[in-house]
């Protein structure tokens, strides 16, 4: 019988845990509940109000954020031998009714790895607050690029499910512990090879203030990305394998570089001699643009095609 177990960091959401814990199913053997040095006491409400056999509460002696709770959680149920691993927030916006949808694909052996796209719907993405729209849908194209999953939408969705085989393959030591975690996950999951598969969703938004701003966050996550792109382009274009693909990116930049550089350069140049730019100088740098960028698109098309399809958790021992 598999097992299935579903983990909730716990921040700020004495309001709604509760809640959560109740319309969770039957089918989960068993809840982690992580108090992230919660200023509410979540941990202790729970401990204190559920009644619920299948709940355990952990404690996080420091504040380590969403991704070091589930972590945390990640720890515990790999310690009870728990085959798949649910992680929902204890702010009401998941609906637990759903943990099934996500589950479902990973037992079937379709995929290593699920998440929620609230995108999938157009009805449900007229409901969602405008600026969450927008900061999602850029943090996804961005996520799309470094994470090499150009199939799949709304990275920073934290509903997710996960088979434990799959986590014992993961180095959580380098995983960032905060709002970066579902991208960096994202991130170590296609260096493993893994097949990440979107689950159609809605997300209810209420009373609940989101600790995440985007405002605050868009740096860092520029930054983060775009240091995930290239160690993603490293591993697996130069050091694990080697392709066309390989030789394609670094020639179109190049290219496209130099007829940039080469072209501004001359402009100048000939603009400060009251001259016209030579016909051969702007075809060469033309030309450089030209291919340069088709040989960028070549990689690129290359690295769509590139995206995960083979589940590895069947083979790997769990």
């Amino acid at each position: 019988m598999i097992k299935i177990a579903v983990v909730i960091p716990c921040f700020r959401v004495r309001k709604h845990i509760l809640d959560v814990l109740d319309h969770i199913g039957p089918e989960i053997s068993s809840i982690y509940v992580i108090d992230d040095e919660c200023p509410e006491e979540t941990g202790k409400l729970v401990q204190e109000s559920s009644k619920d056999p299948r709940v355990k509460v952990l404690y996080n002696p420091i504040n380590l954020g969403v991704g070091g709770a589930v972590i945390r959680g990640y720890q515990e149920a790999m310690f009870d031998q728990i085959d798949i691993v649910v992680k929902i927030d204890g702010d009401g916006q998941m609906d637990p009714s759903l943990i099934e949808d996500f589950v479902a694909p990973i037992k079937l052996g379709e995929a290593d790895y699920t998440k929620g796209n609230r995108f999938f719907d157009l009805e449900n993405i007229n409901r969602m607050p405008k600026m969450r729209l927008i900061g999602n849908s850029l943090l996804s194209f961005m996520s799309k690029i470094s994470t090499g999953y150009w199939n799949i939408f709304d990275p920073n969705n934290g509903y997710t499910a996960i088979h434990s085989g799959v986590i014992k393959k993961i180095a959580f030591s380098r995983v960032s512990n905060r709002f970066f975690f579902e991208s960096d996950m994202l991130f170590r999951l296609n260096i493993l090879k893994a097949v990440v598969v979107d689950i159609p969703m809605d997300a209810k938004y209420g009373d609940e203030k989101s600790n995440l701003s985007i405002a605050q966050s868009i740096g860092e996550f520029c930054y983060k990305h775009t240091r995930n792109f290239i160690k993603r382009i490293f591993y697996n274009y130069y050091l694990r394998d080697m392709s066309l693909a390989s030789f394609e990116l670094p020639c179109g930049l190049f290219l496209l570089c130099f007829g940039v550089i080469y072209g501004l350069y001359n402009w100048y140049h000939f603009s400060q001699l009251n001259q016209l730019t030579p016909l051969g100088t702007v075809m060469l740098s033309a030309l450089s643009l030209l291919f340069g960028l088709q040989f960028i698109l070549a990689f690129l098309s290359y690295d769509i095609s590139s995206v995960p399809r083979r589940i590895i958790h069947y083979r790997i021992k769990v």
